[in-house]
């Protein structure tokens, strides 16, 4: 598969599994599981998704060695401070079954970053993370970062589809060495995107899914992009988007799709700043 470098020269699978709302342990220990067994060898889960035990487990009984496995997991908001990094992390590891971690991020840009990034910096020093970054950070909020500490964010993972492109924001954090990652590559069905019918035309020009559609176009460009699903069809349909090419037309069309707004929330809306700060983890 192919792989993006990161600025502290690990490679990352370009494709990865996400386990967000996969919060049933059986369910998620089988899904991650099945993922691997399909072909994927990058998997990220997080503290707040409360599955890392499960996902921990779907690993460890996937016949497939750690060493060619990425597995990430992100710093939760109620943890985002020196200390509350430290304690934390080793409870994902415990949780997880795992010597180390090959990415570690910061999951929200609330709390006191600056204190976990350090954290994470000394994390990366002891050979515990292989790669640290961030997740949800403005462009300001990583530049931000990046200027006052020692190590600069290895990548940034955000809300990107084709509803909400980011394509300004994509540009200033390479021009940091900051690489992307996306979430919610599919805006999880909302503007009833996969009967999307300029999606579903080009799909149908090349005998593929919206879905597929949408991951070419990240992974053309050089966009690490998580997909989920819990079942077996699905998870090696979505690996199945290395056969084809979009074309500038293709992607011109697109850019139209592009209404450069959060299909979810918006990361200044101080009530969502609050309901973060007040959220605390049950594992």
């Amino acid at each position: 598969m192919k792989t993006i470098k990161l600025n502290n020269g690990v490679e990352v699978p370009i494709l990865g599994f996400g386990t967000f709302q996969i919060t049933d342990p059986e369910e998620a220990e089988d899904a991650v599981r099945d993922a691997i067994q399909a072909g994927y060898r990058h998997i990220d889960t997080a503290q707040s998704y409360e599955n890392e035990g499960a996902v921990g487990r779907g690993i460890a009984t996937s016949g497939v060695d750690r060493k060619e496995l990425f597995v990430t997991t992100k710093i939760w908001v109620e943890n985002t401070s020196y200390k509350g990094v430290m304690s934390s992390f080793q409870r994902s590891l415990d949780r997880l079954g795992l010597k180390y971690v090959d990415l570690l991020l910061l999951h929200q840009p609330y709390n006191d970053t600056f204190g976990a990034w350090r954290a994470l910096e000394e994390l990366q020093k002891q050979g515990k993370v292989r790669a640290i970054g961030i997740s949800n950070f403005s462009v300001e909020q990583a530049v931000n970062l990046a200027e006052f500490n020692d190590v600069t964010p290895q990548i940034n993972q955000i809300e990107i589809n084709p509803f909400q492109q980011q394509t300004n924001n994509i540009q200033a954090l390479r021009d940091e060495g900051i690489s992307l990652e996306a979430w919610a590559p599919f805006a999880e069905g909302k503007n009833d995107i996969f009967n999307n019918p300029v999606l579903t035309k080009i799909g149908d020009k090349y005998g593929k899914s919206v879905a597929q559609v949408i991951l070419r176009w990240l992974i053309e460009q050089d966009i690490v992009v998580l997909a989920k699903s819990v079942k077996p069809e699905r998870m090696r349909q979505n690996l199945d988007v290395f056969d084809f090419e979009l074309t500038d037309d293709d992607k011109a069309q697109i850019a139209t799709l592009n209404d450069g707004e959060s299909q979810f929330f918006s990361h200044a809306d101080p009530k969502m700043i609050k309901w973060m700060a007040g959220r605390r983890l049950e594992v």
